[in-house]
């Protein structure tokens, strides 16, 4: 394939603008885009996850949107293989094509390829759920801050699949997760451009919380409810669902979890903003609305 077919990678905190932005991207290219947002791949989660309304996916083509169950097995090394499949069939007819989302993993996994880490040991796995179970999340986030303060600044910390699993790296190689995920670039038969999406802080977290309550005018609080008996899901390992799982359990008011949505949607997207600062590849882009 020649290099002249380019992926341009549209990145960002949640709430930037980065769905509109591509869209008019593909628009201009007259092409499709790709979804590198590892939730809105499933069909159940449309209003916590801001998935692209009918509209905007008739506007463009979109892959990786809805296309898995919550049931579904799903992990970042098969949506590389997938992804790069549907990459390469685009760019038969196409010169570019668009990828767009804020989860940084997927993104590193699209451009650069993901390493096959090392199952951990059966005993050494039920050590740290254990562990988990008994001291809480918290313990799970002081051991990786402390022995991989790089992964920790990036991380999902409220994670614990996650957490866990980077501790199960670590303990079993002696290494940092942070510095082990990438250790072989695989090239790519195309060039890639990576941008970044960005605001000022203020109004970004103001675009947060009216995307959160909009939700809520869309009916978060059923979707959430309707997939309550699923919780246990990684998948629903969600803001915007497991604040209204303690809301239906009992331990905070529905006031209280809207509140925490808004609080943990604007952590995250520091977060995110975090990811895309250690990656010198991307050019950054303030959209910061007059």
């Amino acid at each position: 394939m020649s290099k002249t077919k380019k992926l341009i990678v549209i990145a960002g905190p949640t709430a930037v603008g980065k769905t509109t932005y591509a869209i008019k991207l593909a628009q201009q290219y007259d092409t499709e885009i790709i979804s590198t947002d590892s939730r809105q791949f499933y069909r159940e989660m449309k209003i916590g996850t801001a998935s692209p309304t009918e509209s905007e996916l008739s506007a463009a083509p979109h892959h990786f949107i809805g296309n898995l169950s919550i049931h579904d097995y799903y992990n970042v090394s098969l949506y590389e293989q997938q992804a790069i499949t549907v990459i390469e069939k685009l760019f038969e007819a196409k010169d570019v094509v668009i990828a767009v989302g804020g989860s940084g993993l997927y993104i590193d996994a699209l451009c650069n390829g993901i390493d096959e880490l090392p199952d951990a040991d059966p005993i050494l796995r039920k050590s740290i759920i254990d562990n988990f179970k008994q001291f809480g999340i918290k313990h799970l986030q002081d051991e990786v801050q402390k022995l991989d303060p790089e992964y920790f600044a990036m991380a999902d910390i409220q994670n614990p699949k996650r957490l866990q699993r980077a501790l199960e790296v670590i303990y079993s190689t002696g290494k940092s997760y942070s510095s082990q995920r990438i250790q072989k670039l695989r090239p790519r038969n195309f060039e890639i451009e990576k941008i970044v999406l960005n605001m000022d802080r203020g109004i970004l977290y103001h675009r947060i919380n009216l995307r959160v309550d909009e939700m809520i005018h869309q009916g978060l609080e059923k979707e959430a409810m309707e997939l309550y008996p699923y919780r246990d899901l990684n998948a629903l390992n969600t803001v915007g669902y497991k604040e209204f799982f303690e809301f239906f359990d009992g331990k905070i008011t529905r006031e209280q979890a809207i509140i925490d949505i808004k609080t943990h949607s604007r952590r995250y997207s520091k977060r995110q903003v975090t990811w895309f600062k250690r990656d010198d590849s991307f050019r950054w882009i303030n959209v910061t609305e007059s």
